[in-house]
């Protein structure tokens, strides 16, 4: 069994510097859709199939083929309704297979990082070179396409390695600086941002991405309706809502234009946007900006709390 790979400390919800948000926000709330690229026939990976199905499969390809064709308009149309700007968690492929969905999300000022090349190709198995030339092509690929550095990284298909996170912050600095404030959301361990530790010292930052509201984790994993899913993104706000009034919480809601997006399903999504963004104390931002704001007003008291807690661990009372 392998070791921990050390990226984070145990961390007590309980007793923390207390996070506080622009305009005195209990909550920083954030939308990642996710817009992905998937191939009807990708390279075999002798670690996961691409596709249930034998090939070709056409129900798993032309339902993510729909969402790039129809969802993704309608879920754009509800989040601007409602004054969100979305993180786009970007299969960087698309900016050559439909540059005009990057041309719609770049037009409303939406953020872009990433997510792989192909949602279809995997980290699983990849040198540490391979994967840092796969990680610099999208990172890459967003600023030749956008303008934009990109600051955060979500594995493809979640498949991270143990040494994805010191490549994207290592690749993110040569192409971007120090300054970007670099962010992941491949870690699922806390509704606070936390500091991350790598092996270059650079300042990095997990920022909450939850599978619990994740679409596709409702619908295809869970099976649940749309109305419940729509309940469970109120409820999951009420809790983290009130737990913001003693120190700021960090909301996500991880889409997919294949899933939200469906007719029967975004009604749901909609109500719950606006109950969300109904309330006056919450940020509605992006993964960027509050990576940004946590590394420059928190980060810092976090790594001495951190640090002080694990003295007090080690040499007891």
């Amino acid at each position: 069994m392998k070791a921990d790979p050390g990226f984070y400390d145990y961390w007590p919800y309980e007793g923390r510097p207390k996070i506080t948000w622009p305009g005195g926000a209990k909550l920083a709330f954030w939308v990642a859709p996710n817009i992905e690229y998937y191939e009807l026939d990708p390279p075999a990976n002798p670690q996961r199939k691409a596709w249930p199905q034998p090939h070709p499969a056409l129900p798993g390809y032309s339902i993510r083929d729909y969402g790039n064709r129809v969802g993704h308009v309608r879920q754009m149309d509800v989040l601007e309704k409602y004054g969100v700007r979305g993180s786009v968690s970007l299969s960087t492929a698309l900016c050559d297979h439909h540059p005009e969905i990057i041309e719609m999300c770049a037009e409303r000022n939406w953020e872009f990082f990433s997510h792989g090349i192909y949602n279809t190709r995997y980290t699983y198995g990849m040198s540490e070179e391979q994967e840092r030339d796969m990680i610099r092509d999208s990172m890459e690929s967003i600023n030749k396409h956008t303008g934009q550095h990109c600051a955060g990284y979500l594995a493809p298909a979640l498949s991270h390695s143990e040494k994805t996170l010191d490549l994207f912050a290592e690749a993110g600095t040569e192409l971007a600086g120090n300054d970007a404030g670099f962010y992941t959301c491949d870690l699922f361990h806390d509704d606070q941002p936390t500091p991350i530790s790598l092996r270059s010292n650079k300042q990095f930052v997990s920022i909450p991405y939850s599978l619990e509201m994740n679409d596709t984790i409702a619908y295809v994993v869970n099976k649940i309706e749309p109305r419940r899913y729509g309940q469970m993104l109120k409820d999951n706000f009420d809790r983290l809502y009130q737990e913001g009034a003693e120190s700021g919480t960090v909301m996500c809601i991880p889409t997919h234009n294949y899933q939200v997006s469906c007719p029967h399903r975004l009604k749901a999504f909609e109500e719950a946007l606006e109950y969300i963004t109904g309330h006056s104390d919450v940020w509605v931002t992006t993964g960027r900006d509050i990576a940004r704001h946590y590394i420059d007003n928190h980060y810092e008291s976090s790594v001495d709390d951190i640090a002080n807690r694990r003295e007090v661990t080690t040499d007891g009372p």
